[in-house]
Order: C-alpha cells, then sequence, then structure tokens
C-alpha cells in the first residue's frame, strides 16, 4: 500500500534521553511519512474522526494505562542475538539478499503482547518474536510475528473497535462481555479467526513457539516473477504444553533465558507461495495447507539479555523495511501497523527515562 510518489520524509525528533541511540533511525522515519496516507485511506475517509496513527496509540493508552519510555503493545520483552543461515532455496522466487546461501547476522526480541510492561506472564498472552537482519550493501529486513496462525482483525478499523470492546470494567476486572459479544456481531471475521487460534493452543514457551508473519508479501525473483508469500518460523526445539501451575511472574522469559544459557535456540524459516485466488489483504484467512512451503533457512539465537542501547530495545520493527527483491502486498493492516509502529517509537523516544524493573538473575529490565 505504499505510495507512488512518497511525501516528504519527517524529520527525525531531537534525542532527549537514552534513546539517543536508536538503531536504524533514518531507515524508520524513511518509512513513516509513506505509510500514514496508506494507514488513513485503509481506515476511510479523511475526516475529524478518521482513524489515525494518533488515534489508535492513544487508545492503547486509554485501554491499559500511560507507562513512559515503553512499547504502547509488546511492552515486556528481552532483546535477542543471532544469526540467520540461507539455504538459498529463497532464491527460486525473491531477488532479496537474505536468501543468498550465507550467514547474516540477526537481532530480535522476544515479547508478550499488552501495554503494561510489569503484568505477570500468561501462558494464553500473545507471544511476539521481531527480527532485524543486517544485509549486505546497507540493507535491512524487518519483521514482527506472533505465536497465533491468523491476526483476529482484517482491518485497522476492526483492530480499534475490538481494542476498545476488550477494555477492562473496572466494576468487574474484565472486559464487558455484552461489549465484545456486539463487536463480534459486527465482524464475524474475527470470529472464524478466533475459532481458528483456539485450534492451535500456545506450547510451553517462546523456545517451542511456532511465529507466523501472517500479513501477505509479494517475492520477485531474477526472471521478474511476482509470487505472493507468507513466511513461518518453525521451531527445531521440541514442543511441550504449558505446565501446571506457572512458575512465577516471569516464568516464560525465566525459561527462555535458561533455555538459551543450555544451547543455541533454533527455527526454520518457511516461506508459503500463494496461488491465484488466495487473498492476500486478509490476514484473518489462513491459506489452504497444500500450497507449496520452501524451506529458506534457519535462525539462531544465541543470547537474550536486557534491553540496552545497540541491542533491540530500540529497534522499530516496522514490517514495511524490506530488501529488494521483498514488497508489500494490498494487505492494509500493513500500512497501519508501520504507521502505529512509527508513533509509538516517537512518543517513547521522547518521554522519560523509565525505572528498570529490577529481575533476579539480572538479565532482563522488561523493556
Amino acid at each position: 500500500m505504499d505510495d507512488a510518489t512518497p511525501p516528504p520524509v519527517r524529520a527525525p525528533r531531537p534525542a532527549v534521553s537514552r534513546r539517543s541511540a536508536l538503531l536504524g533511525l533514518a531507515a524508520v522515519g524513511a518509512i513513516a511519512a509513506v505509510d500514514v496516507g496508506g494507514f488513513l485511506c485503509a481506515a476511510g475517509t479523511l475526516d475529524a474522526d478518521a482513524l489515525t496513527p494518533a488515534r489508535l496509540t492513544d487508545r492503547f493508552e486509554e485501554v491499559a494505562g500511560h507507562h513512559d519510555g515503553f512499547r504502547r503493545n509488546h511492552a515486556k520483552g528481552v532483546g535477542a542475538t543471532g544469526y540467520f543461515t540461507a539455504t538459498g532455496a529463497g532464491s527460486i522466487v525473491s531477488t532479496a539478499s537474505v536468501f543468498r546461501a550465507g550467514r547474516i547476522p540477526v537481532t530480535g526480541r522476544f515479547s508478550l503482547s499488552g501495554q503494561n510492561p510489569s503484568t505477570p506472564d500468561a501462558d494464553d498472552t500473545v507471544r511476539g518474536l521481531g527480527l532485524a537482519f543486517d544485509l549486505p550493501d546497507g540493507e535491512q529486513w524487518r519483521t514482527a510475528m506472533i505465536n497465533t496462525p491468523v491476526f483476529p482483525d482484517r482491518t485497522p478499523d476492526g483492530f480499534y473497535e475490538r481494542l476498545l470492546a476488550s477494555k477492562t470494567d473496572p466494576a468487574t476486572g474484565k472486559p464487558d462481555p455484552d461489549r465484545m459479544a456486539a463487536f463480534l456481531s459486527r465482524h464475524p471475521e474475527t470470529a472464524a479467526a478466533m475459532n481458528f487460534i483456539r485450534q492451535h493452543p500456545p506450547t510451553s514457551g517462546f523456545d517451542n513457539s511456532t511465529f507466523y508473519g501472517l500479513n501477505a508479501f509479494h517475492c520477485t525473483n531474477d526472471a521478474g516473477v511476482m509470487v505472493p508469500v507468507r513466511w513461518t518460523l518453525v521451531p527445531e526445539q521440541p514442543a511441550r504444553s504449558p505446565g501446571l501451575p506457572p512458575l512465577g511472574r516471569d516464568h516464560l522469559f525465566d525459561a527462555l533465558t535458561a533455555a538459551v544459557s543450555r544451547a543455541t535456540l533454533r527455527w526454520r524459516m518457511l516461506l508459503t507461495i500463494g496461488q491465484p485466488g488466495d487473498r492476500t489483504d486478509d490476514a484473518t484467512r489462513p491459506w489452504p495447507p497444500t500450497r507449496q512451503v520452501l524451506d529458506v533457512g534457519t535462525v539462531t539465537i544465541e543470547a537474550v539479555r536486557t534491553e540496552a542501547p545497540h541491542n533491540a530495545r530500540d529497534l522499530n520493527f516496522d514490517p514495511l523495511i524490506l530488501p529488494t527483491g521483498i514488497a508489500p502486498s494490498d494487505d492494509p493492516l500493513l500500512s497501519a501497523r508501520s504507521a502505529v509502529y512509527t508513533e509509538s517509537f516517537t512518543r517513547r523516544s521522547g518521554e522519560p527515562e523509565p525505572p528498570a524493573p529490577v529481575d533476579v538473575d539480572g538479565v532482563r529490565d522488561d523493556r
């Protein structure tokens, strides 16, 4: 959903805190202005009531409060470092350098959905994995994945409505069931997606979770042939069901730290190739399981650590930071994600330094 002629790039804000050492700020700024227009068009008419990146980011804060210096979603997380070893098979469908046989460095971030960085871990909370691939010639590829096979919402408006419907009622401490039921009646695609997600229960931890890119993209090869693709990371670590009861406030992150200390963690990257008729504009719908799948390489995570300058803490995992050979599809969520990520990044980079939550192992500060 990029515009053919991007508008002028918005100037970066002056550094006012520890986030003066921002990784990839130039790349983030270059993407930001392009995608706000796409987001507004996807959301509807450009009037006073139009859904904008600022309004959607405001709703994150309204639902779970304001937490200076933290991401507006997936606030709780750890940085990770490792590398990607490509098999070369991806070059069949894309000229992107990431798919050429060889090894490139990767910066990652494991996270849990939600706006409160101090929330105790829960097995059913959506888990995220963001990756930034440092490619030759100064290119980068960034992707943000989660552990559900589809996304609950087809459009930015739908996501916005669901966010409001899921707001906790102060009287009960839970979302209003009538409000959520009314939302689902207006959005049958979300009800269907939620049912599909329930058929794929979470595993015991980050290390054995499958992570899905969800949105469709387009790959173009040397012959100029373009195909739609979706990517998935499948763990080589054996899947296990969550244990009962949870072993502590941060049990998912503690287990991840322990797993990496024992051995490197590995995920196979699979590219699913779409066929004519497969929806590229609807992340609530899975593609048929009969589609061709390419094993294009392995992501290896060697370490997780406290989020700090020069690792994932200040990375914006904007899904539209793409290398040559990979392009956005017509999925309206891509422009929305890019614009809201940038809005969140801009806000937190100008906010006061938050106090670092103390963790007994000294590994994490939950940013």
